[in-house]
């Protein structure tokens, strides 16, 4: 089957909240992670997908101003992303759920949500009913006054998605959300991200192709650091081989755009 070429990949034009170029990221001392990386990303819900070692971790990194580029030039929401001035003042605009992240057991929800609102220097006046929202709009109303070290590890997943979104960010990033939710979880998850997605980039780093379909407007697919596809869902599918028994057409789009032997127009 013929790779799509990049024309035909092309996502809807939108205004650039995150843009890179030949973008060069460094895991650890010595491997280089992502490799010439060219991206552009703008309002909506995109979907990073990989298999491990793709790149997708580091990535997320860089883009939460934890990790700092090894070459090429990184964007966000206009800004380059060159050192810690910069830096301090993006973090305030950027949500980030990695994929692990601390916290202190002894902390109620709410009292977790609101430091980190702290941290992110939310105007005093505004954090207790942004702590709020933010708690009810993962569904842990009736836990805001619950201790952390008390939390199932799918309500814990959930605090930490409220702490991503309690700032209404401009860039939103969740590396494995959906990792400890149980299905009727994932399904408020996927209402959540469209719904911020209207208003926000947000960037779902995950293993599960079928949350990309669900929640996702656009893919981008990563393999060995380097960009292997970037369009809808709906390339992603059109995009599969011969079908094999159990497999979803998204899934089978993703097998073979990562077993196409060259790279032609940014898809392999």
């Amino acid at each position: 089957m013929r790779a799509p070429t990049g024309a035909e990949l092309a996502p809807t034009t939108f205004a650039r909240e995150v843009r890179a170029d030949r973008l060069r990221l460094r895991a650890g001392r010595n491997r280089l992670a992502v490799d010439g990386l060219d991206l552009a990303l703008g309002t909506g819900v995109h979907g990073l997908l990989g298999p491990n070692g793709a790149g997708k971790t580091t990535l997320i990194r860089a883009l939460a101003t934890v990790l700092r580029p090894a070459g090429g030039t990184l964007e966000l929401l206009g800004q380059p992303v060159d050192g810690p001035g910069e830096y301090r003042a993006l973090r305030r605009r950027i949500g980030y759920l990695p994929q692990q992240f601390g916290y202190y057991r002894r902390f109620t929800v709410r009292e977790f949500v609101e430091y980190m609102a702290w941290l992110k220097e939310m105007p005093t006046a505004d954090i207790p009913a942004a702590v709020q929202r933010a708690v009810e709009r993962v569904g842990l109303a009736d836990r805001a006054d619950q201790r952390m070290r008390t939390l199932s590890g799918g309500m814990v997943r959930r605090a930490g998605i409220a702490q991503a979104i309690v700032n209404d960010p401009a860039v939103l990033l969740l590396d494995e959300p959906t990792v400890g939710l149980d299905p009727a979880q994932r399904l408020r998850l996927r209402g959540l991200l469209q719904e911020l997605g209207a208003d926000a980039c947000v960037i779902v780093s995950t293993h599960l192709v079928e949350d990309v379909a669900a929640a996702c407007t656009d893919v981008v697919l990563l393999a060995e650091g380097r960009l292997v596809f970037q369009g809808t869902p709906g390339q992603l599918a059109a995009a599969g081989g011969p079908e094999h028994e159990g497999d979803s057409p998204l899934e089978r789009g993703y097998s073979a755009l990562l077993a196409a032997p060259a790279r032609t127009g940014g898809a392999w």
